[in-house]
């Protein structure tokens, strides 16, 4: 027997138990659903049920404020890793007050919702989401708009490469779950929840905008621009932000949306 063959054995052990870890570990770095604290929904916010194969999964739809009587066109928005949907009803207001509604999706095992978070059972949830707003008699089903931040712009991205959507946001996501994973020596074959962005954003040819912080800490801005530069056209935003700091830019989302539109007051209500 060769005196090299223990080592040989000890790294092999050591090498598998690594490559174990990392397999059966990293769902609970790429999602970390928090517990929801409230017990009940806004007074203006009506709560919607999902149904997927791990249960219900709520989501939150917020009417427009203001506006025509016509249908309104839709924000559907995904949030990202260790947030809720209760963390964003009120950051709408200005899109509301211009006639859109907004429909906040959460994600399986997040806060009041049943099943487990996994990339099958957000694309699930997404397109259940968005069937129920395409059959909703509020809601325009030519003029619907996922919105990812983070985590959510996975989600988002699903949507936009398997149904018809008028436009598309992203804000500090990331071109894949395996991109980010390379910095941290983790194996693309190991990941489980790839969430490719960027090769999803290669067939897809609608208005995109991405937002992305200039000092994001846990996505590199470079990712945003590789995202961007998927899409002809499409419009690129470096905020003076990090990661989790980000506010709404409705000075630059909302000229995006009328634009995408067609509408020539990007501040009046969509009719």
């Amino acid at each position: 027997m060769s005196r090299a063959f223990p080592f040989i054995l000890a790294f092999g052990v050591v090498a598998t138990a690594y490559l174990a870890v990392i397999f059966f570990a990293q769902r609970g770095v790429i999602f970390q659903p928090p517990i929801a604290r409230r017990a009940s929904v806004p007074a203006d916010v009506q709560s919607v049920e999902l149904l997927g194969d791990g249960g219900r999964v709520e989501a939150w739809f917020l009417r427009p404020t203001m506006g025509g009587t016509g249908r309104a066109p839709l924000l559907l928005f995904t949030h990202g890793n260790a947030e809720l949907i209760d963390n964003f009803a009120e950051q709408f207001t200005v899109p509301r007050a211009a006639g859109y509604a907004v429909l906040l999706v959460e994600y399986p095992g997040y806060g009041r919702s049943a099943g487990n978070p996994s990339e099958a059972s957000i694309r699930e949830t997404i397109l259940a989401a968005y069937d129920w707003a395409r059959n909703a008699p509020e809601i325009d089903p030519t003029r619907i708009v996922p919105y990812g931040r983070s985590l959510g712009g996975g989600a988002a991205c699903i949507l936009a490469t398997t149904r018809p959507v008028a436009a598309l946001i992203l804000e500090s996501s990331f071109t894949s779950v395996r991109a980010l994973g390379r910095a941290l020596l983790v194996p693309g074959f190991l990941v489980r929840d790839p969430f490719d962005n960027l090769v999803a954003l290669r067939s897809y040819r609608g208005p995109l905008l991405v937002l992305h912080g200039n000092r994001d800490e846990v996505i590199p801005v470079e990712h945003g621009r590789q995202l961007a530069a998927a899409v002809p056209g499409a419009e690129f935003e470096l905020l003076t932000c990090g990661h989790n700091d980000c506010p709404r830019t409705w000075e630059t989302i909302m000229p995006f949306l009328s634009k995408s539109f067609g509408v020539a007051n990007s501040m009046s209500p969509p009719r």
